[in-house]
């Protein structure tokens, strides 16, 4: 039987149909049917059964994923990075320790990769009850770190993919001490989803004692290499901010935040949600300054929830500036928001 994700499937749709009544609540009920559909198409289509333990395991795990973060979902997270080789006699740790704990009492919980090192330093500044564990099953290493290790907030993945998502969907900022293959992996993916736009803006932070020439290398290398070749754009940098001092590292997040609050794309429209109105004088000059990013004919103008938000009433109260966006230059919708909080 050739399956459909329309509802074109006779008697299966009617199976599944009952399934979810008997189940339920199901919440959602048609992405969940076409979850079921997707896994039956799976299974007559693809004879390789690591393919399917792939599928499946991939499943479940987001499916945990979901669950444990589900009851956390208004609070924000920030993803620290950094080296698992770093022990606590290091500066880094201590650095990376009181990093947490500044967080934990600014209000902000701290995801870590759940292992030892920067992830551990982290987790004990934060504390327990404010930290989350997003570790991977490595041959060498099957366990989470001492905080962690028996933690409700505590996750184990078997894929790396699985993790990257939920340290970034999860995540409202992204701070990245020194580290190996892993954290320039980890600072990377962070960059390119911001830069695409396959995550919403956020900051990401980058961290190192004063001194040091981690970073500044690495920054070096992105201004003598990607930006001079034309692999980036010069306003791409605008992505991260690079400090020696935890306070400031703080600063920079809570400053993104003192103004805006979050975004959506409703039809071709960037709907920037704010936590305080924009002067009404000031729109004119943010739209001049920032007109490359509007669409020819285009618009920037406050509004009220849209009619494309009514799924977040929650949020129907905040004040919008709704922008024509071209969808391609998100390191200028980046400064946008900053200058909106500059305001």
């Amino acid at each position: 039987m050739d399956l459909r994700f329309t509802a074109s499937n006779g008697a299966v749709d009617t199976a599944i149909k009952d399934l979810l009544d008997r189940v339920g609540p199901i919440r959602h009920r048609a992405i969940v049917r076409e979850m079921i559909i997707a896994a039956l198409k799976a299974g007559q289509e693809n004879p390789e059964k690591a393919d399917l333990k792939i599928m499946c395991g991939t499943l479940k795990e987001m499916r945990y994923t979901s669950k444990v973060f589900g009851d956390y979902r208004s609070a924000r997270k920030i993803t620290v990075f950094g080296s698992a080789r770093t022990t606590p006699e290091h500066p880094l740790y201590r650095m990376a320790m009181e990093f947490g704990r500044k967080l934990a009492a600014a209000g902000f919980m701290v995801i870590t990769g759940g292992g030892p090192g920067i992830m551990q330093a982290a987790n004990e500044g934060a504390g327990l009850e404010k930290s989350f564990g997003v570790g991977i099953r490595l041959p060498f290493e099957q366990k989470s770190n001492p905080v962690m290790n028996g933690s409700p907030r505590d996750i184990m993945f078997k894929y790396f993919f699985n993790r990257k998502v939920a340290f970034i969907k999860e995540a409202c900022a992204v701070a990245l001490f020194p580290g190996g293959f892993g954290t320039l992996d980890e600072a990377m993916e962070a960059l390119t989803l911001l830069q695409t736009g396959k995550r919403y803006p956020l900051p990401v932070v980058l961290m190192d004692r004063p001194g040091d020439g981690y970073w500044t290398g690495w920054m070096d290398f992105m201004k003598d290499h990607l930006a001079s070749g034309g692999y980036i754009g010069p306003n791409d940098f605008a992505f991260f901010h690079h400090t020696h001092d935890v306070d400031e590292a703080v600063a920079v997040i809570n400053g993104f935040y003192r103004r805006y609050h979050s975004l959506r794309f409703a039809g071709g429209k960037a709907v920037i949600r704010m936590v305080s109105e924009l002067p009404a004088g000031c729109i004119g000059g943010l739209k001049r300054e920032f007109m490359d990013l509007i669409v020819d004919g285009g618009d920037m103008l406050p509004s009220g929830a849209l009619a494309k938000e009514s799924d977040e009433p929650g949020l129907a109260h905040l004040p919008r500036l709704v922008v024509d966006f071209n969808k391609k230059d998100f390191a200028r919708l980046r400064q946008l928001i900053d200058a909106i909080n500059s305001i």
